[in-house]
């Protein structure tokens, strides 16, 4: 019988096309593990499915790989006999070839899509229900790529630079893994992409950024040339590379690529101004996200990213410094590698761990910093070590992102439930809760009053997700989350007796009518046993107060009169350029 591996390589292109092998070398291509599976051309997959057709010229591509012979994988864009990535003539074959560019849409989605669920401990599914999310590699004409929700699909543009050469979104690893982690992220938690406070649609655009960024701290040769050690990648060449102390500096590292999104995107279409983001520049200011172009998603958004990616260079440049240099040859450059992917890595996994602990509707900043504390205290309570939390707590503050105040403990972190006692299981199957929404929704029921869940608005649980993951000590640590939402009419008059919104925001009067959201997440150990339940309460009258101002103040609320329905305008969110 033929050994079925769990996973199998395919060939990309690292990072981006603008990362070279030094000033003017090859590009840097790799060969990455993505989960193996029956994969028919296109490539189409379970989760994937590449349709390859350009709205623009209105022609399919027709795919010609071939990814199996029987029970053995195949990379139909791997280096032939005699040849290397670093080839440049194999190069141009494959950057010419449509084909390969469904290819490397496939294989940095799937490789996303892998990072998510072992950080989650589970499947991920897409918001559309559907089991499979569709790529199109050169969907029309045009400098963008974005994820569309209606369609359930990735969409990749392409555009012309001053030489009439084509250049691809679908062919940077940044651009890829940023539009498929919109998708994970709908999929999770899908009222992320409404209408709500200024911090939710900013999340988006920076959360996709960090997964982009951090993800490709796992391939060593592109972390290689991404500091400039291009000539000689690690495992090639002397038994020993070094890289010198200066190129591993804070500044230095700041300045590569490595922290930069998109670069040959940039570069073309931005008349040389380079990637189209690079959050780790920008200066720290408590006050920062006051300022008038922080409005626009993707400005405000980099704040996040800015954030997560300083703590990063801190925390590399700290683990680099333990490791001592040979003289002035400098460090040994595998181990410089080395402790960047373990940075990065577990500063990725404590970032998308943080999802399960956010509440599902009118995120913010200070919310999301206290679910990656949580998240990471509940899988590594020790962090004396290297001072994770600590130092990401600090990066968060720097620019002006604290936890809730009174919501969280002295470490930032979400507080356990308090009054678990006072809940009562008896009336539900203990088996079922952790695993049928029905069971879960009579245990919210039965418990209102204990978890503070109004009845005023109409309730659902929209998800009960079962998650294992492995702790440090390689002790299995499992935990069941429970998202729910609520959804309420209220008049103005309610929203004064009912929600204690007085005075109401300027515009509304009693007769007013507006739609209001809510909801949380009740996470449950092992035991089936309540742990936490983060929220944001439909009747809490400060949240909503601040929610309904925003959407006035940026047209999106409609108020009505008397007895006129009112209905939020649904936004679509801009993607231009992520």
């Amino acid at each position: 019988m033929a050994t079925l591996h769990p996973e199998r390589k395919l060939t990309i292109i690292a990072k981006d096309p603008g990362l070279r092998l030094g000033a003017n070398g090859p590009m840097v291509f790799a060969q990455v593990d993505v989960p193996a599976e029956i994969l028919k051309p296109g490539p189409t997959g379970y989760r994937i499915k590449v349709v390859d057709y350009n709205a623009t010229e209105r022609r399919a591509y027709a795919a010609r790989q071939r990814y199996q012979i029987g029970d053995t994988l195949l990379d139909p864009f791997a280096p032939a006999e005699g040849e290397a990535l670093t080839d440049r003539d194999y190069q141009s074959r494959l950057v010419a070839n449509p084909n390969f560019h469904a290819q490397n849409c496939y294989a940095i989605a799937m490789r996303t899509l892998g990072i998510f669920e072992r950080a989650l401990g589970r499947r991920v599914g897409w918001s559309s229900g559907g089991h499979q999310l569709h790529i199109a590699p050169h969907a029309f004409a045009i400098a963008n790529a974005f994820y569309s929700e209606p369609d359930r699909a990735l969409m990749f543009g392409y555009f012309f630079d001053g030489r009439n050469n084509p250049v691809f979104t679908a062919l940077s690893h940044d651009v890829v893994a940023h539009e498929t982690t919109h998708a994970i992220l709908d999929g999770l938690r899908t009222r992320y992409t409404e209408p709500s406070g200024p911090d939710q649609a900013a999340f988006h655009e920076g959360f996709a950024d960090i997964v982009a960024i951090l993800s490709i701290f796992s391939l060593p040769e592109v972390v290689a040339a991404g500091l400039g050690a291009a000539a000689k990648l690690p495992g090639r060449g002397e038994p020993l590379v070094f890289i010198s102390a200066d190129k591993v500096t804070g500044d230095a590292i700041r300045k590569s690529i490595l922290l930069g999104i998109g670069a040959e995107i940039g570069m073309v279409s931005g008349a040389g101004r380079g990637a189209l983001r690079q959050s780790v520049k920008i200066d720290p200011s408590t006050d920062i996200l006051d300022g008038p172009d922080m409005a626009e998603p993707h400005n405000r958004g980099e704040i996040v990213v800015a954030a997560i990616t300083r703590a990063f260079v801190e925390l590399w440049t700290a683990r680099i410094s333990h490791l001592g240099t040979f003289g002035s040859r400098g460090y040994n450059l595998s181990a410089v590698v080395d402790e960047g992917a373990k940075a990065a890595a577990q500063l990725l996994q404590m970032s998308i761990r943080a999802i399960d602990y956010c509440p599902p509707t009118d995120l913010d900043f200070g919310q999301f910093l206290a679910s990656l504390l949580t998240a990471d205290r509940e899988l590594v309570p020790d962090d004396s070590r290297f001072g994770y939390r600590a130092l990401v707590r600090k990066s968060f503050a720097d620019f002006g992102i604290v936890p809730p105040a009174g919501q969280t403990d002295a470490e930032g972190c979400w507080p356990l439930f308090a009054t678990s006692d006072e809940l009562r299981y008896s009336r539900s199957n203990a088996e079922a809760l952790t695993r049928d929404v029905d069971e879960c929704f009579r245990f919210l029921w039965e418990n209102q009053d204990a978890l503070g869940i109004t009845e005023r608005g109409y309730t659902q649980v929209v998800s009960l997700d079962s998650s294992l993951r492995i702790d440090p000590d390689g002790i299995p640590f499992r935990e069941t989350i429970c998202q729910y939402v609520q959804r309420g009419h209220f008049f103005g008059s309610e929203l004064k007796a009912i929600c204690k919104v007085d005075p109401l925001p300027e515009g509304f009067t009693t007769k007013s009518s507006v739609d209001l959201f809510g909801g949380g997440v009740v996470v449950f150990d092992q035991y089936g046993r309540v742990k936490y339940h983060i929220a944001n309460g439909l009747i809490d009258g400060e949240h909503q107060k601040r929610r309904l101002e925003y959407l006035r103040d940026t047209g999106q609320l409609r108020v009505q009169r008397d007895d006129e329905r009112n209905r939020f305008a649904n936004l679509h969110l801009a993607r231009m350029g992520g």
